[in-house]
């Protein structure tokens, strides 16, 4: 009988132990796990100063740079005085032709329905585009969202840019809503 109880109170013992051990590695995990939501947030926001320290040159760079990254083909940065709203074109991995313009504008700015309506007038008419896209590193006003949903181009604004730069494919935002999506309410610029 004393065996007996011996056994069972070392298998007790290894029972309080091993919960122990479990509770403590969850704990550990979702410490690890916030931790890394932190550091990507962080990383993201990090990312998106440097876009903004950019100047227009590179910032087209980044975007044609993106859509290599997401297996588009014949990338071609053509920014540029004279370009008519095209600053970087290629094609879809399904073999869409996309054309970008880019407008990196400080984050408390804001695009327009003027600046939309002109690279609507150009995008397919003048550049063949299957899929319009206009990437900002600021917001679009009301307005400017209103004519894009209406007129089905794809606004990539400084919320979207942050999700793309982290991963997110380029195919992801075609679809989007852009009338219901996202905010028009401008950044507060950085205090000097």
């Amino acid at each position: 009988m004393g065996t007996v109880v011996l056994v069972l109170l070392a298998a007790l013992a290894i029972g309080a132990v091993t919960v122990g051990l479990v509770r403590a590695g969850r704990r550990e995990a979702l410490a690890e796990q916030a931790r890394l939501a932190e550091e990507a947030q962080l990383q993201a926001r990090r990312s998106l100063d440097a876009v903004w320290a950019m100047d227009d040159r590179a910032f087209e760079e980044y975007v044609a740079e993106l859509c290599r990254r997401d297996a588009c083909t014949e990338v071609k940065r053509v920014g540029g005085a004279g370009d008519l709203g095209a600053d970087v074109t290629g094609r879809l991995p399904d073999g869409r032709r996309f054309v970008i313009q880019c407008k990196r504008f400080a984050k408390h700015r804001t695009v327009g329905s003027r600046d939309i309506q002109t690279f609507n007038g150009t995008a397919r008419a003048e550049h063949g585009a299957d899929v319009p896209v206009f990437v900002a590193s600021c917001v679009f006003t009301k307005p400017a969202r209103d004519f894009a949903a209406r007129h089905e181009l794809c606004l990539i604004d400084v919320n979207l840019l942050g999700f793309w730069n982290s991963g997110t494919a380029l195919t992801s935002f075609l679809d989007l809503d852009i009338g219901r999506s996202g905010t028009h309410r401008r950044l507060h610029p950085d205090p000097d």
